[in-house]
């Protein structure tokens, strides 16, 4: 929580909070979750139907237009919504709702600027930061699938792209390339260890984008950041009941998604751990989620699409290596560092998840064809 939303008072965020309520009072307001961009609380109202929502001031130093974020989340909303009216599942499935003003806007500002939203609060559900099982992966799997299916019949150009760049992996391979043309990096054996891992995979890099530029690839829309703790379970039945966090959400391939729920989520060392040596991909926990992915995602793939999946296992763990390599070199200057070697053990995590799955790649392709 940012140090001014600490000393600030409760009175300024009730008012906040009243603006996106019609009749119901405002009983309590507290921090709520541990997302790292924007400001985030939990509304309670006096009111048995609905008893609290998610009030959120948006980081506009990482969004620069959160107009548009609002303009693309009221229309995917609205669009899954529809989907499910039209054809409703056989189990729980919410996706959140953008609520209004009571001017009708979007959202609101207040006196010093800032730009806050209210989305309606999935009740009865929690998320993980770890997975737990093959059956925890199927629902992972599952509630991507779901997400990517409920709005692949929407037009991408229907939604801005909000983060221009994001994920396209030869683009951060030369900003990368012109950060070391600047600096000498410190020899060391961990350091010359991800000079030649990245130079030997120049050419992988372009792999999803030259698929996409001569239309093997369609682009769609993805969500941007399926990380497993951004899917939310019912606390009862433990299915996944909806996919949350959707600032991100934009044009692109859906293979970045897959490639990072994956690489998020087959890797039980985590990516915060020192000790590289110890991680692996699990291909297990891969089979889990691509099985739960592809049971809802089969409606909407093409053969295309499945030939392009390892790859895209494979380059979303590299180019995020590659991210956290360049930020080392450039002296830290995108990712909250611990400590001056942070991202390079980050990065160094991320390369040895490419190396265990560059390693295991029969097993993978053999995994994605068995399931088509």
């Amino acid at each position: 929580m940012t140090e001014n939303l600490k000393i600030q008072d409760t009175d300024h965020l009730v008012a906040i909070a009243e603006q996106f309520t019609r009749l119901e009072n405002v009983t309590g307001i507290q921090a709520f979750g541990s997302g790292n961009i924007n400001d985030t609380f939990l509304v309670t109202l006096d009111c048995p139907e609905e008893k609290h929502f998610v009030l959120q001031r948006i980081n506009t130093q990482v969004f620069l237009q959160p107009q548009l974020i609002m303009h693309n989340m009221r229309i995917f909303t609205e669009h899954v919504r529809e989907r499910l009216q039209r054809t409703p599942l056989n189990r729980r499935w919410e996706v959140p709702r953008v609520l209004l003003t009571k001017d009708a806007q979007d959202y609101c500002t207040d006196a010093k600027g800032s730009f806050w939203r209210a989305i309606s609060f999935i009740a009865g559900s929690q998320s993980f930061d770890t997975m737990h099982d093959t059956e925890h992966a199927k629902e992972i799997g599952y509630a991507l699938g779901m997400f990517h299916n409920l709005i692949s019949d929407l037009p991408p150009e229907k939604l801005a792209d909000t983060l221009e760049g994001f994920h396209i992996t030869p683009l951060y391979l030369q900003q990368y390339n012109e950060v070391l043309a600047k600096t000498s990096p410190r020899q060391s054996p961990e350091v010359n260890y991800c000079l030649q891992f990245v130079s030997d995979r120049q050419t992988f890099a372009h792999v999803l984008e030259n698929a996409k530029a001569t239309g093997k690839l369609p682009l769609r829309l993805m969500h941007g950041d399926p990380k497993i703790n951004n899917v939310m379970f019912d606390t009862i039945t433990q299915q996944a009941v909806s996919v949350i966090d959707l600032d991100t959400v934009k044009p692109g391939l859906v293979h970045y998604d897959i490639g990072d729920c994956l690489r998020s989520g087959c890797n039980p060392a985590g990516e915060e751990t020192e000790q590289w040596q110890s991680v692996y991909f699990d291909t297990d926990l891969c089979q889990g989620i691509l099985q739960g992915y592809l049971s809802v995602a089969k409606a909407f793939l093409t053969e295309n699409d499945y030939a392009y999946m390892y790859d895209a296992i494979r380059l979303i763990a590299f180019e995020l290596g590659l991210r956290f390599f360049a930020d080392y070199l450039a002296g830290n200057v995108y990712f909250k560092v611990k400590h001056p070697e942070h991202n390079l053990t980050r990065a160094i995590v991320q390369f040895k998840l490419t190396e265990s799955i560059e390693s295991q790649e029969t097993k993978i392709r053999a995994i994605i064809q068995d399931m088509k």
